[in-house]
């Protein structure tokens, strides 16, 4: 099978989606933002071909060399792993006449009003939600509805862009600073009280082949605008548990109703006095690097199984569930140039044979903001076989790791 990948350098953890591909034996050509001569040498030994674009989210530009490719050898599939690169590839992939995901499904996953829109149709609980490009509409939502609401861009990931509003007044500035009153879109929608996680599959033909479940300690608003949080992201091991039985039943309805096929999926939901509520969906695997946990805790290779799955139409491994898998990330204590990190080496021999890895940066280099996310500065992740443990571990790294800015 020859696959093309949709930038296979960057981030860093997008090799491990070339080399995935490499292993199960398909040819993989990759289309990317870089010359070949700044991908490292074992990235190159794992791509067959190579295409230089001036933007991956420029859909003439990709077209253009997806084209050039088939004009050379038939391409099977076309695959993007990014938020962003999502939807541009679907177009193309329509365009060329390459199986995979649908412009539909991209679209639906893309656009949050949309999004919410189809799956209340369908009675998969979510947020009430509106896109608006006014100042007006969005005042009359916020009044059907009530405080507080939230407002992102329509095809925000994650937390990126987010804002509470808690009044009339606030959300008055937050469309101010989004440019509403010059006709920018955005999404509005109210705020959900309660935890919040998140559904990951591995699906093939629509059927879920694997499935994992993570939790956010913090919630991710509180967490990217709070220096003091040293926030968590827990994978968990106990997805027999009953308390599990609703998120995974309403996450294979979603997936039905958005025409998720063969596919990575990452949905985001709420618990709390109302219930299970979806959140985020996405057709593509979550960030962060979560896929190296889901590794860790199930002894698995997730993105050799995603590989297989997309080549061979068939899983190859099962998920061992032996251990709990999480990380901590950890804030300078101002923003500015690192000048040490306390505690890190301790903690690292103390806890050795639970490290996964982690990340501590230099001293002289500069500190990331609070908003950049959970791997912007330093972070840990560790593995523990039970749930209780781990979370009092990664606890203890929050607290004892402190890392230094002037």
């Amino acid at each position: 099978m020859h696959v093309i990948l949709v930038e296979p350098a960057f981030p860093s953890y997008q090799r491990q989606f070339a080399r995935a591909l490499h292993q199960v034996g398909a040819r993989v050509t990759g289309i990317g933002e870089r010359p070949l001569e700044a991908l490292d040498e074992e990235l190159c030994g794992w791509l067959d071909d190579y295409i230089q674009i001036g933007s991956v989210v420029d859909e003439g530009a990709l077209l253009q060399a997806v084209r050039a490719v088939q004009a050379v050898r038939p391409v099977h599939r076309l695959e993007a792993t990014i938020e962003a690169h999502i939807m541009p590839a679907a177009h193309v992939r329509e365009a060329a006449g390459i199986p995979g995901t649908s412009t539909r499904t991209a679209f639906l996953c893309r656009d949050k009003p949309a999004m919410k829109a189809a799956l209340r149709e369908a009675g998969v609980p979510c947020a009430q939600s509106t896109g608006a490009d006014n100042v007006d509409d969005v005042l009359t939502f916020a009044r059907s509805v009530g405080y507080p609401l939230i407002i992102k861009p329509r095809a925000a990931a994650g937390a990126s862009g987010t804002h509470r509003a808690d009044n009339e007044t606030q959300l008055l500035q937050v469309l101010h600073d989004e440019n509403v009153h010059l006709g920018a879109e955005v999404a509005v929608e109210e705020f959900i009280e309660g935890h919040e996680g998140f559904w990951d599959t591995l699906t093939l033909n629509g059927e879920v082949m694997h499935e994992f479940v993570c939790h956010y300690f913090p919630n991710v608003l509180h967490a990217m605008r709070t220096r003091w949080v040293s926030p968590q992201i827990v994978c968990t091991n106990r997805l027999d548990d009953a308390s599990y039985n609703e998120v995974k039943a309403l996450g294979r309805k979603v997936i039905d109703v958005l025409g998720i096929e063969t596919s990575a999926t990452h949905m985001e939901w709420f618990f709390g006095p109302k219930g299970l509520k979806f959140s985020e969906i996405g057709c593509r695997p979550p960030g962060v690097a979560t896929w190296d946990m889901y590794s860790a805790a199930n002894d698995m290779d997730i993105y050799r199984e995603w590989a297989h799955l997309i080549v061979h139409g068939a899983p190859e491994q099962q998920a061992s569930r032996r251990y709990t898998s999480g990380m901590v990330a950890l804030r300078p204590d101002r923003d500015g140039v690192i000048s040490s990190v306390d505690g890190a080496d301790e903690l690292q021999q103390q806890w050795a044979e639970h490290l996964i890895d982690a990340h501590f940066p230099a001293p002289g280099q500069g500190t990331q903001p609070v908003e950049a996310g959970y791997m912007a500065n330093a972070w840990v992740r560790l593995r523990h076989p039970d749930y209780d443990t781990l979370r009092g571990m990664l606890d203890r790294v929050g607290e004892r790791v402190q890392v230094h800015a002037r």
